[in-house]
């Protein structure tokens, strides 16, 4: 008898359709499990066997076949391992085909019978909810995340038994309700610095609401113990709350990468991912002979912090290129390729030079010219042509740090942050920020005129600004008059954008 079960494989973040199929035949007893299985998949032969053994069942001393189709499709995980046995009952005539039709299932098993939690739950009850199946059938820890998406039935049995019993309505599970987006995001889950911790730097704060109102990406320069990681960990706190297709999006990606955390099915914050300086190009944007999601794809919809950038590999940070330009990740294997979104807010900080302390006041450097050419040199030009601020954060002195009272806090500042992103949403279509401008759109809602356009062609020469960089430069001073709740980019707007861009040195005499 032949048995059919739906489950689905994971491209990226997206879940495609496989069906598993149980042939019991006659010849000498074996099991075997077919259409590019990975190991983990070929081992589940004996979790599955033990698993329905332990459960009470008796398996046919027949020839099994298993058949993983599309057979082209690399299968990947233990997520099959449910789906394979209740492909068996049904073959062993314990279960009618019928009720397996119009649902999906994915679970690892145990040798006792209990049902062990699996990676990409989310993206599962994406596809089932589209290819219009009843129900998704997942282990008891997946069952809130799953039932984040509404509209489709959610089963989470604990046990094989137990659901064995739901298939044939002897004992229905009650599918899982979840009470949505609400109860998982709020201030008390910001697990970020506030704006008020930040004593002075009030030009490097500044910027920071640039950076936050626009989506656009910031460098930061200056001697140890400035405030440039504090700075940079008050970013999130400026950002507003995701909406419940953001949180789905990066819970997807966490989903589908193993790091949702036990008791928080779903990310409802935005991401903060602050990678070391030795991690690989793999770590940083994804990759693998099976491609998972790299910093990158984890910090989707948030921040992305590298401090200390120089002591990253050159080549690792070479790969930033593209996901800052297209905003996601295309890794490609012999094998397969990904797609995986990476639309994050890169934030960088370094020391001037090797010692940390060139150009500050209260240290001496102990660099010569060559070390410090060579340490910079670290940063290519195309790289830091992307990044559209640049901020000196120079050392606050000590008195300062002692009578300067504290600052507005990341909740006041927020507030202008969100009414700025109101005007671009309404100026520029739902959900698109200034730094997305691009082609006829950046002509028409980033128009500059004839003062304006004679300081940044003045600023251009002087400073050899690339066809980037101009693009960049109006992008951001769109961000600053929006700020300003101005509807036109004035000279005052530009220059200050201008400023940002080489670190406050430019005045356009």
């Amino acid at each position: 008898m032949l048995a059919r079960i739906n489950t689905i494989a994971l491209e990226g973040v997206v879940g495609v359709p496989v069906e598993v199929e149980v042939d019991l035949s006659r010849g000498l007893p074996a099991l075997s499990i077919v259409g590019l299985p990975e190991a983990t998949v070929r081992e589940a032969k004996d979790r599955v066997r033990a698993a329905l053994v332990n459960s009470g069942y008796k398996i046919p001393t027949r020839r099994i076949t298993i058949n993983l189709a599309p057979a082209h499709l690399p299968k990947v995980g233990s997520a099959y391992d449910l789906p394979m046995a209740l492909g068996l009952l049904v073959a062993m005539g314990s279960l009618p085909q019928q009720v397996m039709d119009s649902r999906v299932v994915m679970g690892e098993l145990s040798l006792d019978g209990r049902l062990r939690p699996i990676t990409g739950a989310l993206p599962a009850a994406l596809y089932a909810k589209r290819d219009g199946f009843t129900e998704l059938i997942v282990p008891k820890e997946n069952g809130v995340e799953a039932a984040l998406i509404e509209e489709l039935s959610v089963v989470a049995p604990t046990t094989f038994l137990e659901l064995v019993r739901h298939l044939l309505a002897e004992e229905p599970l009650k599918p899982v309700v979840t009470t949505g987006l609400q109860d998982w995001v709020g201030e008390e889950s910001r697990l970020v610095r506030d704006m008020g911790d930040v004593k002075g730097q009030e030009h490097a704060k500044q910027s920071l609401e640039v950076v936050a109102a626009g989506g656009h990406n910031l460098i930061m320069s200056g001697p140890p113990g400035s405030g440039k990681t504090l700075l940079a960990r008050c970013l999130p706190g400026l950002l507003p709350d995701m909406s419940l297709d953001e949180a789905l999006e990066v819970t997807a990606i966490h989903s589908v990468a193993g790091k949702l955390h036990a008791g928080q099915p779903i990310v409802g914050v935005r991401p903060f991912r602050s990678p070391h300086h030795n991690s690989s190009q793999g770590a940083l944007v994804g990759g693998g002979s099976i491609p998972k999601p790299g910093e990158v794809s984890l910090a989707h919809r948030g921040v992305l912090f590298l401090d200390e950038i120089p002591e990253f590999g050159r080549s690792t940070l070479e790969v930033l290129r593209e996901p800052l330009e297209a905003g996601e990740v295309n890794i490609s294997r012999a094998a397969r390729s990904a797609r995986f979104p990476a639309d994050f807010q890169l934030v960088a900080a370094f020391n001037p030079c090797p010692c940390g302390h060139l150009g500050n006041p209260y240290r001496e450097c102990r660099c010569n010219q060559a070390r410090i050419e060579q340490y910079r040199a670290r940063l290519s030009g195309p790289l830091m042509d992307r990044i559209d601020l640049h901020v000196e954060v120079p050392p606050v002195p000590h008195e300062n740090l002692i009578e300067l009272p504290t600052g507005e806090s990341s909740s006041e500042i927020r507030l202008r942050v969100v009414a700025a992103r109101e005007r671009q949403y309404a100026r520029n279509g739902a959900g698109v920020l200034n730094s997305s401008l691009d082609g006829k759109i950046l002509e028409k809602n980033a128009a500059l005129d004839k003062d304006s356009q004679s300081l940044l062609l003045n600023a251009g020469r002087k400073l050899s600004f690339s066809a980037r960089t101009h693009n960049r430069l109006r992008r951001v001073a769109r961000t600053i008059a929006d700020l300003a709740d101005s509807s036109n980019i004035g000279v005052e707007h530009l220059a200050e954008a201008i400023q940002y861009r080489v670190g406050g040195s430019y005045s356009g005499d």
